[in-house]
């Protein structure tokens, strides 16, 4: 399998270190949309879809203009996943399956682009977009992002155990790529886990915000680390989680490779190596 570590969708919200972690406080954050595309022999597989074509030309309507206020993403074409895909020399038709941690709006905007695809996603955050038990809940979703019917393949909470996750399940008709509930983020996020021939690649999708929670220490700039306990449903799953995955790092990092979806450290650290 080949790997292909795409940037769908780069936010630029004041604060500086604060949020992203890296020198300067007086300028704009960087956080990305960190996505995969799998050369598979089945077909091309995208993990994640970033913001989305629409983004473009109407961010407001697609990303909302809260949203856009508050975190200034990027109009540009050459950020989309489609874009990408044609420069990397294939047809966003291609693409078969798409495997999402999550439904929020900079994690699954980009599906109308792919309208052709299998779109598979853990069954309590479908239940989450089509039955949001209260108003922050159904907020969190982009409905116009759906409005075209994506094809759900959705997945429940029971499967095998995985470097000391339960419930993981393979990909239906996507091989070497495994869904793995991280509840907490939101009541269905998961991590998408990808057997690249050479070692796994963990997408914690938004299960930590930074590559620093999964350190030995934890640590997570002011500013996101407040944002990111502002945005959990679940507490007490999303503190769990992380530390099964700061011990997944601990006692398995040589074979698992995990990364926050936005941070763009570890983005610029893994795309360089892909490269290699």
């Amino acid at each position: 399998m080949r790997v292909h570590h795409l940037n769908c969708g780069t936010m630029r919200p004041v604060g500086g270190k604060l949020v992203d972690g890296r020198p300067g406080l007086f300028r704009r954050a960087e956080l990305i949309c960190h996505c995969l595309l799998l050369e598979t022999d089945n077909g091309l597989v995208l993990v994640e879809t970033g913001v989305g074509t629409p983004t473009v030309t109407r961010p407001a309507e697609w990303l909302g203009a809260g949203f856009v206020r508050l975190v200034h993403p990027d109009s540009d074409d050459d950020l989309s996943a489609t874009t990408q895909i044609r420069k990397l020399g294939f047809d966003p038709a291609d693409v078969r399956d798409i495997v999402l941690t999550h439904l929020d709006l900079d994690h699954a905007g980009g599906l109308v682009d792919f309208p052709q695809a299998r779109v598979h996603v853990h069954d309590r955050e479908l239940q989450a977009l089509e039955k949001p038990i209260d108003r922050k809940e159904a907020s969190r979703y982009r409905k116009v992002q759906f409005s075209h019917g994506p094809l759900w393949r959705s997945y429940r909470a029971d499967g095998e155990p995985w470097f000391g996750f339960d419930a993981v399940r393979e990909l239906e008709g996507v091989p070497d790529v495994l869904i793995i509930p991280l509840a907490g983020h939101t009541r269905g996020h998961a991590g998408v886990a990808v057997d690249t021939g050479d070692g796994w690649l963990l997408n914690a999708g938004d299960a930590v915000f930074h590559g620093g929670e999964l350190e030995r220490k934890p640590h997570i700039p002011l500013a996101l680390g407040f944002f990111e306990s502002y945005m959990q449903t679940e507490k007490t799953a999303r503190l769990d989680n992380q530390r099964r995955l700061r011990e997944l790092v601990s006692n398995n990092g040589a074979e698992v490779t995990v990364f926050a979806a936005h941070d763009a450290t570890a983005f610029e650290r893994l795309s360089q190596r892909s490269r290699l």
